[in-house]
């Protein structure tokens, strides 16, 4: 009869290796929580960069603008808007000098992106609401392509246009001006064309429904060029 194969026996295992054993289990075991943490932050950092946000109810709007990423410039602090024209989604052209005088809200957009999607009726909502006060919506659709974004803006009723900016080029004339990198982002210029507000990541209603009518209600400079 053939004997039996010796057995292991784990007291037999120097007590130094044991220990060894148990702290490169214990590394590996870290440093798979680490790369975990380390993936979950990333994701959270994307997400963030394409917006994220949240608040309602007028009583919380100063809390709805600081959540929301919100700066509002003085009067005697505002910079003056870069000049910004061309090409619209779905045909014909832009130059936002012939809006001089109105309030004018630019939003910077994307149909593949989530929160434009979420921050898309209340746009439509202000902006209908708006217009008889001398206030103009104008989108800056990035990173998109023409049948994407009208497809969008079909399906959200939007009905204020948008200016084609796949590459970023517009976005990069406010470069050194207010940051307006995140998509979505969005500037809002006063009557007499200077910055007066920005929102980075995704806006609420109640938060953009009050700054506008702020700005609705300012006169502009006199000395304001046309």
């Amino acid at each position: 009869m053939a004997a039996a194969p010796p057995r292991t026996d784990r007291r037999s295992v120097p007590p130094a290796r044991r220990n060894a054993a148990g702290r490169s289990h214990r590394f590996t075991r870290s440093l798979r929580v680490w790369r975990a943490v380390a993936l979950a932050a990333a994701a959270g950092l994307t997400l963030a960069s394409c917006g994220s946000g949240d608040g309602s109810g007028a009583s919380t709007a100063s809390s709805q603008r600081e959540k929301s990423g919100f700066t509002q410039y003085p009067v005697g602090e505002r910079p003056a808007a870069p000049a910004i024209s061309g090409e619209l989604v779905g045909g014909g052209t832009l130059d936002l000098a012939d809006w001089r005088g109105d309030v004018v809200v630019i939003n910077v957009w994307g149909s593949w992106c989530a929160p434009c999607r979420a921050e898309a009726p209340a746009l439509k909502k202000i902006s209908d609401a708006t217009r008889k006060l001398g206030v103009r919506f104008v989108g800056f659709n990035t990173r998109d392509n023409d049948s994407a974004a009208m497809a969008f803006e079909r399906n959200y009723e939007i009905t204020y246009p948008s200016l084609r900016d796949r590459d970023g080029r517009l976005v990069l004339r406010f470069d050194g001006l207010v940051p307006v990198s995140a998509v979505p982002s969005t500037v809002l210029i006063d009557r007499s064309g200077r910055i007066a507000a920005r929102i980075i990541g995704p806006t609420t209603y109640d938060t953009l429904n009050t700054v506008v009518r702020e700005l609705a209600a300012e006169q502009p400079d006199k000395g304001a060029g046309a």
